[in-house]
C-alpha cells in the first residue's frame, strides 16, 4: 500500500514552440507540454472538462499532435528524437511506435482517406505515409510530394477529396497535391513577396468544410486569404483593425457555416469572421499575451440540467420605465457562433473560450511549459509555492487553487534554482544558466540586484541565509562557491578544483555551509573565519555530488545526492559517513529532510522516482512512480510538515501527502494519548525501532500553547494537530474560500458549531471579490453577488455595466432576476450552466437577508409572507450546497465536500463525506467537536479506524479507540477474538476490555451453548482458545436461515460479521477449509447485498461474480445457487440501470416483470441503511489524478486504475484504493478468495 498520497497536481502550460500542438475530438482536447501531452475530457454531469490522463513517452520535445478523425480514441504525436507513437486514449497506452524513421516529423496529421494511416514529414519533405494496420502495414512516400525549395510549416489533408494535400511554407507559398493533377509547388506566394527572398511564413491553413477547392491560409504579415487551389486565385482578403495586427492562427466554427475565428499573435485577440464580410464582427480581448495555437471543438458541451429557458420578454421592475431593447449594431446580426475554442498562448496558458457566452469555461493560466528545476514555500506563508523553471521564469503558485499568483518579469534563459528571502522579505533570489544571480521583488514585481561575480559560467544553486538575511551563496561551474552580501559585496570565494552543483547553509550553526562537488566531494566550510579552506571534506561517492542538506533536527548531520545513485549520510562530528541509502537507478537530485521525524528523508531521482528513507536502517519506506520524468525538486513548509510539493523534467509540481508515513501518530492524538506518545526528543526518536515522534518547532509550539490553555482543551488540541498533520485539515482551515468565491457567511449561532464551522471556513468579503471579479472582466459573478454587500452598491454597480449587458443575449437574465429579486430563478440559470459556486452565494445572499428589500416592491410575490420566503430560500440554499458538495466529491475533494455541508449545518451529511473520503482520522476530530448532533457517525469513524489499528497493529490503541465509543462491548469482542498474541497477552487486552479471560471464555460458552443461546455461544468460543468451535454452529444457522422465503440481511448480518473475526491463523487451518469456504462464500454474498444497499455501484458486479466463482470452484453445500446469483444480478442492473447509466447514449432497456419482482423481493431483504448518508461509492483525496507511472489494471474491473492503487496479498494482483474501501466495508476478506482480511484504511 503506498505510503505517500498524491493530493494535488499542477498541470503544465502548452508549449510555444511548434504549430500543431492542440487537437480536440468529440468530449476530448489535448495539448503539449514539451515533453509530455496533457488529456482533458468532458464530464458531462457537470458540463466541465477535467483532466483525464497524461501521456509521457517521448523523451524529447514533441513536434505535433494529430486527433484520429474517425475514431476519437486514438491520436498520434511526433517528437524530435525521430518518433511517431499512435495512443489509444481510452486504455490511456501505446498502440504503434515507430522509430526508424529519416528526419525529424516537423509535423504530422492522420490521413482522411485511409482508415489506419499517418503521414509525417520533415523540413523539407517527403512525405511519409504510415499505414499501422491492415494488409498494407509499413511505411510509404508519397511519390510527388518531395524536394521542396523552402522548409514546410505545416500541411493539410482534404476532408472530403481523397488523397487532396496542400503544404503551407516559410517563404508564405503552398504546394498542393491531388491525385490525377498536376501538381503545384510554391504557388500562391503574397503578391508583396513576389520577386523578393524575403520569407513571410504561412501559420494557418484550413480547408473550407463547405467546398472541395477552397482554403483558408493566413501569412504572419500578409494575413488572411481565402484561395481557389484549382484555379490558383486569390477570392477575398481580409482585412484587419489596423496594421499592426497579426494571425497567429485560425480554425473554422463547424456550428456556423462560413464562419472562422482568428488569434492575433502579439495580444490575444480572438477575432471573429464570416466569409462574406472583409472586416472582423467581433473581437475580444482574452488575455495580453498572444495567441499560439486555437481548435474549435466540433460537439458544443451538453448543458447540466434541462431548465426551460427564461422567455423572451425581459423582466422589468416595476419600478424601473420600461426600456427598449437596444438597436442591433450591422456586426451584431450575426448572431455569435455556438462553439468552444480551444486556446493556447505563448505564455503557456490553456483554456477553453465558450464564444456564444462569451466565458472562459477553464483557463490554465501561465502554466510553465518547460523541466522545473527548483520549488520552494514562501517562509511565512505555506499557502505560497515559487518555481523556477528552463523556461526563464519563476512563477508564485496558491497551492489552495493551483493558480499563479505571481510571475518573474521577463526572460531569465534557464533559471536552476531559487531561494526565498527569510522570513517576510518577499524577495526570490534566482540563479541562472548564463545570466548570473539575481533577487527578484515579488510585490513590486522587478528585478532589484544582480550579481555577476560567476560570468558567464551556470550557478547550479543559490541559497539565501536563513539566520542572517544579508548573505547569499551561490555555487557555479566555474569551481566557485561565493558568498556575498545582498548588496553585492563579497565576503569569501571558496575555490573549489572543478564545477560546484549545491550548497546549504546549516539550520543549526549560522556560519556553516555545505557544498557538493564534480570531484566527488562533500565539503564543509566556516564562514565566520577568513580562511578559504574546508573545515571538512567528505569522499566516498563515486560520481559528481549534487545537492547538500543539512539536517534541521540533528546537528551536525547532511546528506548528499550523487550521480551514483546513492544518498550518503555524514555525521559532521564523527567525521564519518554514518549510512549510505542506495535505490535510485541513475542520479540523485531532489533532497529534502522531514523539519518533524529526525530520520525520515526523501529524495528525488532521474530515474523518475521519489523515495521515502528510514535514514536508522537506511531502508527505503516508499517509491513513488506517478512522475514522468526526472525529479529535480522536494520541498515542504516547516508548519505543515506532511505536505510535499516536488517538480520535475514533465514540467508539473505535485502536490504530496506523507501522513501515512507516521501512522500511529495521528490516532494517538485522537485517542488522546499522553503527549510522551506524540512528542519526543531527537535522540530518543533516531534510536532504531523507536516509533515516529514529533520533535520539531511546530509541534513544540503548539503542545505549549495547549499547555496554556485552561478548561478541556481537547478541541483545539485536535484543530491545531490536525491543521499540521493534514494537507486536507489545512485547506479546512486556511483555504480562503476562493474555491466559492467571495466565501459564505458564518452558518450557526450555537457555540459548538461556531468552533467547527471555523475549522472550515473563514468569512468571505463579498465586496472584495465582486471588484476582483469586474477587474477580470467577470461581471456576471461580480453582479449576481453583489446584493450580499448592499443594494446600494449593487445599484453602482449595475449601472456601471447594465448598458453592455443588456445588449447580450447570455447574460441578462442576471441583472433582471436580481432587479426583481426571483432568486429562485437566478439560482436554476446559474445551476443549469454548471456554475455552482455562484448560485451558492446567491442563495446565501437571501439567506441572509440581503435579497430582502428588493422583494418588496414585486407585486407577483408581495403576498409571500416573509416565514415563507425564508424558508423557500433556506431549501434552495440546501440544494445547491448539496450539489457543490457532490462536485467537490466527485473531484476527490471530499474535505470541501464537506466544507459545504458544514456551511448549511448539515453535520449528517458532512459526516458522511469524511468517512466516504476516507479521511477518518479528520472525521473523528471533527465530529469530536460537533458533539452529539455527529456522533453516530463519529462513532462509525472509530470503528473503521480500530480496524486499521489492528493492520498496524496497535492493539491497545484500536481499545482505545472502541472504548470512546458507547454500546462498545461487541466491538470489542471482535478486537479480542482477531487478537494474535500469546495467552497472557490475549488475557491482558481482554482485561483492558473488561472481557473474561480466555480460560472463563469457554466455559461460558458451553453454558450458552447448553442454554440454547446462539448469539452468545459463539461470541465466547470465538474469545477462547477453541475459536474454531464457533464456525460450523454460526454457518448453520444461516444455511438453515437462508433456506426460508421470507429471511432479511439484518438477522444473519450480525452473526455472519461476527464469525468473520476467528484469527486468520485458524482460520486457513486445514481443518477448516470447508468451514471456510462456505463462510466466505457467504460472506461474498451478503456482501454484494450490503453493496446493493450501500450503492457501491461499481464493486457489486465483482462481488456476485466472486461468490458465483468460489461457489463453482469449491465443494460446498451451501443454499445457493449459481443460476438464481446472476438472475439476481441481473435483476439489480435492469432495475438500477437508469441511475448508473455511465454513457448518455446506451440503450435503455425496461426491466422485465420478472426482474421487477425479484428485485423488490432484494429491497425487502435488504432494508434501508440505518446511517444515513454514508450510502453512495467512496472516492478519496486525489482520486481522479492521473499517474504517468506503471498502468496498474484492476483484477475486479479489468480497466486501468485512475488515482491511488491498493495491492492485494499476493503482491501482484491490484485495486483501486476507492474500490478496496467499499468492498472492506462490506466484505472483510480478500477478493482473491484466500480468507485474508482485507484492510485499505
Amino acid at each position: 500500500m503506498s505510503q505517500v498520497r498524491q493530493v494535488g497536481l499542477l498541470a503544465a502550460g502548452c508549449q510555444p514552440w511548434n504549430k500543431d500542438v492542440c487537437a480536440a475530438n468529440g468530449d476530448r482536447f489535448a495539448y503539449c507540454a514539451t515533453l509530455a501531452i496533457y488529456i482533458y475530457q468532458l464530464d458531462h454531469r457537470y458540463n466541465e472538462f477535467k483532466l483525464h490522463a497524461i501521456m509521457s513517452e517521448h523523451k524529447k520535445t514533441i513536434t505535433a499532435i494529430s486527433w484520429c478523425p474517425h475514431n476519437p480514441d486514438l491520436f498520434a504525436s511526433g517528437s524530435t528524437d525521430n518518433l511517431v507513437i499512435i495512443w489509444n486514449v481510452a486504455e490511456q497506452k501505446v498502440i504503434a511506435k515507430l522509430d526508424s524513421i529519416k528526419g525529424v516529423p516537423a509535423s504530422l496529421s492522420w490521413c482522411w482517406n485511409a482508415d489506419d494511416a499517418v503521414a509525417f514529414v520533415s523540413h523539407r519533405g517527403p512525405l511519409f505515409i504510415w499505414t499501422i494496420s491492415g494488409p498494407d502495414t509499413g511505411v510509404t512516400v508519397h511519390k510527388e510530394a518531395h524536394s521542396f525549395l523552402s522548409d514546410i510549416c505545416m500541411f493539410r489533408w482534404h476532408t472530403q477529396k481523397k488523397g487532396k494535400v496542400v503544404f503551407g511554407h516559410i517563404d508564405g507559398s503552398l504546394s498542393i497535391f491531388q491525385p490525377g493533377n498536376k501538381s503545384q509547388k510554391h504557388v500562391l506566394r503574397p503578391e508583396s513577396l513576389e520577386g523578393t527572398d524575403e520569407e513571410d511564413p504561412v501559420t494557418a491553413l484550413e480547408w473550407d468544410p463547405l467546398s472541395t477547392d477552397y482554403l483558408l491560409m493566413a501569412n504572419l504579415h500578409y494575413g488572411i486569404r481565402l484561395v481557389d487551389s484549382e484555379s490558383l486565385y486569390c477570392i477575398t482578403t481580409f482585412n484587419f483593425p489596423s496594421a499592426a495586427a497579426s494571425v497567429q492562427c485560425l480554425s473554422w466554427v463547424p456550428s456556423a457555416p462560413g464562419m472562422f475565428i482568428t488569434g492575433d499573435s502579439q495580444v490575444g485577440v480572438l477575432r471573429i469572421w464570416n466569409v462574406s464580410k472583409t472586416t472582423p464582427i467581433d473581437n475580444f480581448k482574452l488575455k495580453k499575451t498572444g495567441f499560439h495555437c486555437l481548435h474549435v471543438l466540433s460537439s458544443p458541451p451538453r448543458k447540466k440540467f434541462s431548465i426551460q429557458s427564461p422567455t423572451k420578454n425581459h423582466y422589468t421592475s416595476s419600478t424601473s420605465e420600461a426600456v427598449p431593447p437596444p438597436a442591433l449594431t450591422q456586426n451584431q446580426a450575426f448572431s455569435l457562433p455556438p462553439g468552444h475554442a480551444v486556446c493556447c498562448f505563448l505564455d503557456g496558458g490553456v483554456g477553453l473560450y465558450d464564444m456564444g457566452a462569451r466565458k472562459w469555461d477553464f483557463l490554465r493560466d501561465l502554466g510553465h511549459v518547460e523541466t522545473i528545476f527548483d520549488c520552494k514555500f514562501k517562509p511565512d506563508d505555506p499557502n505560497l509555492l515559487a518555481t523556477a523553471s528552463f523556461d526563464g521564469t519563476i512563477k508564485v503558485w496558491d497551492i489552495n487553487t493551483l493558480t499563479a499568483v505571481y510571475t518573474s518579469p521577463g526572460n531569465e534563459g534557464v533559471i536552476y534554482s531559487l531561494s526565498w528571502a527569510p522570513g517576510d522579505l518577499n524577495c526570490i533570489a534566482g540563479a541562472t544558466s548564463r545570466n548570473g544571480a539575481f533577487i527578484w521583488d515579488v510585490k513590486k514585481g522587478k528585478m532589484v540586484q544582480r550579481f555577476n561575480e560567476h560570468g558567464k559560467n551556470g550557478i547550479f544553486c543559490i541559497a539565501w541565509s536563513h539566520k542572517d538575511s544579508k548573505r547569499i551563496a551561490t555555487c557555479s561551474g566555474d569551481g566557485f562557491c561565493i558568498i556575498r552580501t545582498i548588496d553585492g559585496k563579497v565576503l569569501h570565494k571558496y575555490k573549489h578544483p572543478a564545477a560546484v552543483f549545491g550548497c546549504d547553509w546549516s539550520q543549526n550553526n549560522k556560519d556553516m555551509i555545505a557544498t557538493g562537488c564534480e570531484d566527488k566531494n562533500v565539503r564543509v566550510y566556516y564562514v565566520a573565519t577568513s580562511s578559504d579552506q574546508p573545515l571538512k571534506v567528505f569522499s566516498g561517492h563515486t560520481a559528481k555530488v549534487f545537492h547538500v542538506r543539512w539536517s534541521p533536527l540533528r546537528e551536525g548531520i547532511l546528506c548528499s545526492g550523487s550521480d551514483d545513485g546513492s544518498v550518503r549520510i555524514w555525521d559532521y562530528t564523527q567525521d564519518a559517513c554514518i549510512n549510505i541509502l542506495s535505490g535510485h537507478t541513475a542520479p540523485v537530485r531532489g533532497l529534502m529532510w522531514n523539519t518533524e521525524i529526525p530520520y525520515l528523508l526523501i529524495s528525488g531521482s532521474w530515474d523518475y522516482t521519489i523515495k521515502v528513507w528510514d535514514t536508522r536502517e537506511g531502508i527505503c519506506l516508499d517509491t513513488v512512480y506517478d512522475h514522468g520524468a526526472d525529479v529535480y525538486g522536494l520541498t515542504c513548509h516547516p508548519s505543515r510538515p506532511f505536505t510535499m510539493a516536488s517538480c520535475s523534467r514533465d514540467s508539473t509540481v505535485r502536490l504530496w501527502s506523507l501522513t501515512p508515513l507516521i501512522t500511529p501518530l495521528q490516532i494517538n492524538i485522537l485517542a488522546d494519548r499522553a503527549w510522551e506518545e506524540i512528542i519526543g526528543n531527537t535522540d530518543y526518536a533516531v534510536e532504531k525501532g523507536s516509533p515516529p515522534l514529533l520533535c520539531g518547532k511546530v509541534s513544540r509550539d503548539i503542545k505549549q500553547e495547549i499547555e496554556k490553555l485552561t478548561g478541556n482543551p481537547r478541541v483545539k488540541k485536535l484543530r491545531w494537530f490536525s491543521e499540521c498533520l493534514s494537507s486536507e485539515a489545512q485547506e479546512l482551515t486556511t483555504v480562503k474560500m476562493s474555491k466559492f468565491g467571495g466565501g459564505i457567511g458564518a452558518p450557526t449561532k450555537e457555540e459548538r458549531l461556531k468552533e467547527a464551522a471555523e475549522i472550515h471556513l473563514r468569512l468571505g468579503q463579498i465586496q472584495r471579490y465582486c471588484e476582483l471579479m469586474v477587474e477580470l472582466g467577470e461581471w456576471d459573478k461580480a453582479l449576481s453577488i453583489a446584493p450580499g454587500v448592499s443594494v446600494k452598491y449593487w445599484k453602482k454597480l449595475m449601472q456601471r455595466r447594465a448598458d453592455q449587458l443588456i445588449q447580450e443575449d447570455k447574460d441578462d437574465v442576471i441583472p433582471y432576476c436580481i432587479a426583481i429579486g426571483d432568486v429562485k430563478k437566478l439560482v436554476n440559470f446559474f445551476t443549469s450552466r454548471g456554475q455552482l459556486k455562484e448560485a451558492l452565494l446567491v442563495a446565501q445572499a437571501a439567506c441572509e437577508g440581503n435579497m430582502q428589500t428588493l422583494h418588496v416592491s414585486t407585486p407577483n410575490l408581495s403576498s409571500y409572507s416573509d416565514d415563507i420566503y425564508k424558508e423557500d430560500v433556506n431549501e434552495l440554499l440546501h440544494k445547491v450546497s448539496k450539489e457543490l458538495a457532490e462536485w467537490y466529491f466527485q473531484d476527490g475533494r471530499a474535505v470541501l465536500a464537506a466544507c459545504c455541508h458544514l456551511a448549511v449545518d448539515n453535520i449528517e451529511l458532512a459526516m458522511a463525506y469524511l468517512i466516504r473520503g476516507n479521511e477518518l482520522e479528520l472525521a473523528v476530530c471533527v465530529g469530536t467537536v460537533l458533539g452529539e448532533s455527529a456522533a453516530p457517525a463519529t462513532h462509525y469513524a472509530l470503528e473503521l479506524l480500530a480496524k486499521k489499528c489492528m493492520m498496524i497493529p496497535t492493539w491497545n490503541l484500536a481499545a482505545d479507540l472502541l472504548l470512546m465509543t458507547p454500546d462498545n462491548e461487541l466491538q470489542l469482542v471482535k478486537l479480542c477474538a482477531y487478537y494474535q498474541g500469546c495467552t497472557e497477552e490475549i488475557n491482558d487486552l481482554h482485561e483492558k476490555c473488561k472481557l473474561p479471560t480466555v480460560e472463563e471464555c469457554l466455559h461460558l460458552a458451553e453454558t450458552a451453548r447448553a442454554d440454547g443461546n446462539l448469539f452468545e455461544t459463539i461470541k465466547y468460543y470465538l474469545l477462547s482458545q477453541e475459536p474454531e468451535k464457533a464456525l460450523p454452529i454460526g454457518i448453520a444457522f444461516i444455511k438453515e436461515y437462508i433456506s426460508s422465503s421470507d429471511w432479511t440481511l439484518d438477522t444473519i448480518y450480525p452473526v455472519l460479521d461476527l464469525l468473520s473475526y476467528i484469527r486468520t491463523e485458524n482460520l486457513v487451518l486445514h481443518t477448516c477449509t470447508e468451514a471456510r469456504n462456505e463462510l466466505l462464500i457467504l460472506y461474498g454474498y451478503v456482501g454484494a447485498l450490503l453493496a446493493i444497499r450501500r450503492q457501491y455501484h461499481s464493486i457489486v458486479p465483482a462481488l456476485y461474480e466472486y461468490t458465483s466463482q468460489l461457489l463453482k470452484r469449491r465443494e460446498v453445500s451451501v443454499p445457493l445457487k449459481i443460476e438464481h446469483l446472476s438472475e439476481e444480478l441481473d435483476a439489480w442492473r435492469a432495475c438500477t440501470q437508469s441511475t448508473n447509466r455511465s454513457t448518455e447514449d446506451s440503450p435503455y432497456t425496461p426491466p422485465s416483470d420478472s426482474q421487477r419482482l425479484a428485485y423488490a423481493t432484494l429491497l425487502k431483504r435488504i432494508k434501508e441503511e440505518p446511517l444515513k448518508g454514508i450510502t453512495g461509492p467512496d472516492y478519496v483525496t486525489g482520486s481522479n489524478l492521473p499517474s504517468h507511472s506503471d498502468i496498474h489494471i484492476s483484477c475486479l474491473t479489468g480497466l486501468k486504475i485512475q488515482g491511488p492503487v491498493f495491492v492485494l496479498e499476493d503482491g501482484k494482483s491490484a485495486i483501486s484504493l476507492n474500490d478496496a474501501l467499499m468492498w472492506a466495508k462490506v466484505n472483510p476478506f480478500s477478493p482473491l478468495g484466500t480468507g485474508v482480511r482485507l484492510n485499505p484504511f
